[in-house]
């Protein structure tokens, strides 16, 4: 696992949660974010390419995490809900990061920026999405 993609990561969670709370648009916050973190630890294209993806397919990624959830999906902490868009967006379009991968840095995210034991609550929802989204990748790393 590369530092500047976890790195990425992080810096992704906090824009997310920033577009989800203020709506502010996809361009403001790459550029803010940007420019605000002139980090070269930070693998920025990898940065667009989450900020962008989530962005343009939060309602499809909705639609896959909903399923997977106990409650309602506006229920969710916009920490943790900002943490499972951007997973779902990994296990669904980036299948060169392994699944096991997306969920480890998903509960790392978790235990950094959400609540109070909302890591365990990612990792079972990360757990049943990989199920889901990377069958044959799961069944193959369980044997």
């Amino acid at each position: 696992m590369s530092k500047a993609r976890n790195r990425a990561r992080r810096l992704a969670v906090q824009a997310l949660y920033e577009w989800q709370m203020t709506g502010t648009g996809e361009s403001e916050i790459h550029k803010r974010f940007l420019e605000d973190k002139k980090d070269k630890t930070v693998d920025k294209e990898y940065f667009c390419e989450l900020i962008t993806g989530v962005i343009e397919q939060a309602e499809e990624l909705d639609a896959t995490i909903t399923p997977m959830l106990t409650r309602p999906l506006d229920e969710i902490d916009r920490v943790e809900h900002a943490i499972l868009r951007l997973s779902a967006y990994e296990l669904k379009n980036r299948l060169d990061v392994p699944y096991r991968v997306v969920i480890n840095e998903g509960v790392e995210l978790a235990k950094t920026f959400g609540a109070d034991q909302g890591h365990k609550f990612i990792n079972g929802i990360l757990d049943k999405l990989a199920g889901s989204l990377r069958a044959t990748e799961v069944s193959t790393r369980k044997k």
